[in-house]
């Protein structure tokens, strides 16, 4: 029979203390990981390392087991265990061709480059194309699509409304900034998610066209709602209510004379002459994109003012764009810039 014992430390598994107590109890691991010439983020207990090195960089392979063995080290001091069942090592190449081929030898555990690996609810791949990320999520939202359309005789249309935005359209907008600068055919899948979506709402056909569900139910297309997520960190960034490491992302554009549009905060456009692999990048998408704006868009004076003149400008441009196509009479084709 196990015996009681009383705990002097610690919270309540579930405690909102948690978090943050953790974090208090944890600052002492950065300065070791650190000193392996490592970046690194926390989140709770998943500690994530980041190394940037040169293709030819013999050391690496030496570095990464020096580092986890220092972090293990500091964990069994501090009570707790590295999981080396549950470490995942990714190399993101500078060049498709470039492939890496060692393994990272601690202890009785041996651990490979993986093609993929999931980040809080984001699969990443080596190449960032997240087709993975975008499979899994088509899954699952046809999976909850599914669920519902059992149901939906016996909901309104509002509560089939709140359960497609809840299950489904939650998911579509989960972390979709990473999708932005991706072609629009690698996220097709999750447009024909969406509109599956929207005609689930009304009860339409499977033909029906989607676009005046879409103003009725003020849905921006999924490439808009990618435009509009990114667009939102980039006012951040230019009003300087983003974090820090934005910053180092994205710069204001300051001409070098006294210009007429020096007050609209536009963002520098990266240089032509950089690495194509680069082209679809954060920092090469976003300020494309950001200058293309209105004035009145890119001049408004808090964030609730631009999130809801830029959705209104994305929806009336639909608008215009059913009823141009009404007008003359041809087939409705889905293509139309934010």
């Amino acid at each position: 029979m196990l015996k009681a014992h009383q705990l002097v430390t610690g919270v309540p598994q579930g405690s909102v203390l948690g978090p943050p107590l953790f974090s208090i109890y944890t600052p002492s691991l950065g300065p070791i990981i650190q000193a392996h010439g490592f970046s690194y983020h926390c989140y709770a207990d998943d500690t994530q390392l980041y190394l940037s090195f040169q293709p030819d960089d013999p050391t690496v392979a030496a570095r990464i087991p020096g580092c986890l063995a220092d972090t293990s080290v500091w964990m069994k001091e501090y009570h707790l265990q590295l999981n080396l069942a549950k470490t995942e090592l990714l190399i993101f190449p500078a060049t498709p061709t470039l492939q890496y081929d060692f393994s990272i030898q601690l202890g009785s555990s041996t651990i490979t480059p993986s093609t993929s690996v999931r980040n809080l609810g984001v699969t990443f791949d080596d190449q960032l194309t997240f087709k993975h990320h975008i499979a899994k999520t088509v899954r699952s939202c046809r999976f909850a699509l599914h669920n519902i359309r059992k149901i939906r005789p016996f909901l309104t249309k509002h509560a089939a409304q709140l359960l497609v935005q809840a299950l489904v359209i939650s998911r579509l907008d989960y972390c979709n900034a990473l999708l932005a600068g991706l072609s629009s055919s690698t996220i097709k899948p999750l447009q024909m998610i969406q509109n599956a979506a929207a005609r689930l709402v009304f009860n339409e056909p499977k033909r029906a066209h989607v676009a005046p569900l879409f103003i009725s139910l003020h849905w921006l297309l999924v490439a808009a709602r990618i435009k509009f997520k990114t667009l939102m960190l980039a006012y951040r960034t230019a009003t300087g209510s983003a974090p820090a490491y934005f910053h180092s992302l994205l710069w204001i554009y300051i001409p070098s004379r006294s210009l007429k549009s020096t007050s609209e905060q536009r963002l520098m456009i990266p240089s032509q002459r950089a690495s194509k692999s680069l082209s679809g990048t954060f920092s090469f998408t976003i300020p494309g994109w950001w200058n293309d704006l209105p004035t009145p868009i890119l001049n408004a004076e808090s964030l609730t003012n631009f999130q809801t003149t830029a959705e209104n400008e994305s929806l009336q441009k639909l608008f215009d764009f059913i009823i141009k196509k009404k007008q003359t009479n041809k087939k409705i084709i889905y293509s139309f810039s934010f």
